[in-house]
């Protein structure tokens, strides 16, 4: 059977724009998605001409109902796969590597040594060991208000070092 062409000429003159309101609205408004949309349904209203009938006035519902199961296809679609990443943005990526991690425990252990013996324990016990402020000074033999002011002392030496390190 021979397709006439002017049929889908004459369904997109009558109906394209409103099928394109449609899939736009569909699409959440991506423009490129929704002409596609209507494209494919051009497509298949020009392979099923012969079952639609010589009435492009009449296939309207027909029309509307391919667009909106073309969109939901599509939505399916992009959910089943994984998120499209752009080429340029992937090779600008940092990959963590531990690099940076590794660096910073070296830097930290570089400004602990800075420290007079007396602060670097405490700190040791409070932040590395977990310890509280109790068992701090249970541990170290010392008082509590001690255990707080070296803290507090040595956190603050630690600061100026690692901030004038940078």
């Amino acid at each position: 059977m021979m397709i006439d062409h002017g049929f889908t000429h004459e369904i997109h003159h009558r109906h394209g724009t409103a099928l394109l309101r449609f899939a736009r609205t569909l699409t959440l408004g991506d423009a490129h998605a929704a002409e596609d949309i209507v494209q494919e349904t051009l497509v298949r209203a020009w392979r099923h001409a012969d079952r639609l009938g010589t009435a492009p006035a009449q296939l309207r519902p027909w029309l509307f109902t391919v667009v909106r199961r073309l969109a939901i296809d599509g939505h399916r679609a992009k959910q089943a796969r994984p998120a499209e990443i752009d080429e340029e943005e992937m090779l600008t990526r940092p990959v963590p590597d531990g690099t940076d991690h590794t660096l910073d425990r070296q830097v930290v252990r570089d400004a602990l040594r800075t420290l007079e013996s007396e602060y670097r324990e405490v700190l040791v016990h409070r932040y590395l060991l977990d310890h509280s402020v109790e068992e701090t000074a249970a541990e170290l033999s010392i008082p509590t208000g001690t255990v707080k002011s070296r803290s507090s002392k040595a956190l603050r030496t630690l600061r100026a070092t690692l901030t004038t390190a940078r």
